[in-house]
């Protein structure tokens, strides 16, 4: 398993926009890729946090270098952010998540 972290601020007034598309690519790189999917989450300043779970990094790597899974979706979403800090990507050392 291997996740990716992202946060983004919004153009204000945009946050259903994107969490429409949101949504759409989520669902999107699931069904291309086999991904475990993806929660968005919001921070108490309002900005918007999203993990996904990705089979392997290698699986991440690969699924970036292909032309987006939803292109319209991705539109969407880019439309909708004033600042993106970009992909972190994380290596899970211990997991205690229930299932």
């Amino acid at each position: 398993m291997f996740v990716v972290q992202y946060r983004w601020r919004l153009v204000p007034g945009t946050e259903e926009a994107f969490r429409t598309a949101w949504r759409a690519m989520t669902v999107a790189i699931r069904a291309r890729h086999g991904t475990s999917g993806s929660r968005l989450h919001r921070t108490d300043d309002g900005e918007l946090v999203a993990y996904a779970v990705w089979p392997s990094r290698q699986a991440w790597e690969a699924a970036a270098a292909q032309a987006p899974a939803d292109p319209e979706a991705g539109a969407a979403m880019r439309a909708c952010i004033a600042h993106s800090y970009g992909a972190t990507p994380l290596e899970v050392v211990d997991d205690l998540l229930a299932p």
